[in-house]
Parts: structure tokens; sequence; C-alpha cells
């Protein structure tokens, strides 16, 4: 399969998708949420693969041709978002917490019919 990597991020983005519009439970959102931006991490770095580049490290030769190589920028920039999903997901738990002592529910629907009281 030539293009394992796109098909992997298209079925995490629509598990993401699915968990996200079809539970009600709120830890299945933010679980869906996650699955979404693990999807556009692979996706990114998919993009970014090259078969047969090497690391951009010049050692002595002449003239370096930049299809040799592969580029850095989108690797740093995943690891960067892979801190940011992180962050997230561990911010949006504390939410959760709070909001299941506030409320003793994570069901949306059930949430939201005791804030309106």
């Amino acid at each position: 399969m030539p293009h394992a990597d796109y098909v992997i991020a298209i079925l995490l983005l629509l598990v993401g998708l699915y968990g996200m519009l079809a539970r009600s439970n709120l830890v299945w959102k933010l679980i869906a949420m996650s699955f979404l931006q693990v999807a556009v991490i692979v996706f990114f770095v998919a993009l970014a693969a090259k078969s047969g580049a090497g690391p951009p490290i010049t050692g002595k030769e002449a003239t370096p041709l930049a299809r040799d190589y592969v580029n850095p920028l989108p690797h740093a920039l995943m690891l960067t978002a892979i801190v940011v999903g992180v962050s997230t997901t561990g911010l949006g738990l504390a939410l959760l917490l709070r909001i299941h002592r506030a409320y003793d529910t994570l069901e949306e629907a059930e949430l939201l019919r005791r804030m309106r009281e």
C-alpha cells in the first residue's frame, strides 16, 4: 500500500469526527479531540517524508542538492504540536474534573439541563 500513512491519517480523522459528533459524554469528546490532533500530526509528518533523503547535515560536498535532504521544519512543528496536544488534553481533563465535581455528570444533555436550573 503506497500511501498507507495517508489512509491512517484519514481513519484517525474519521474516528475523531465520529467521536465529537456522535458521543454525548465529554470525556469521549476529549478523547476524540486527541484523535483529531494525532490525525493532523500523522498527515503533516507523512507530507514531509521523502524516500531516499537524509538528514540536512552537509558534509564537504561542493553543491548540496535540496532533493537529497529532508526538510526538518515540519517535524519540528509537529513536535511542538505534540506538546500543545498533551497540554490541551491535560487542561481538558482538569476542566472535566471540575465540571464533574460541580454538576455530578459529564453527559452533555444532562449537564446543559443542570446548568439551566
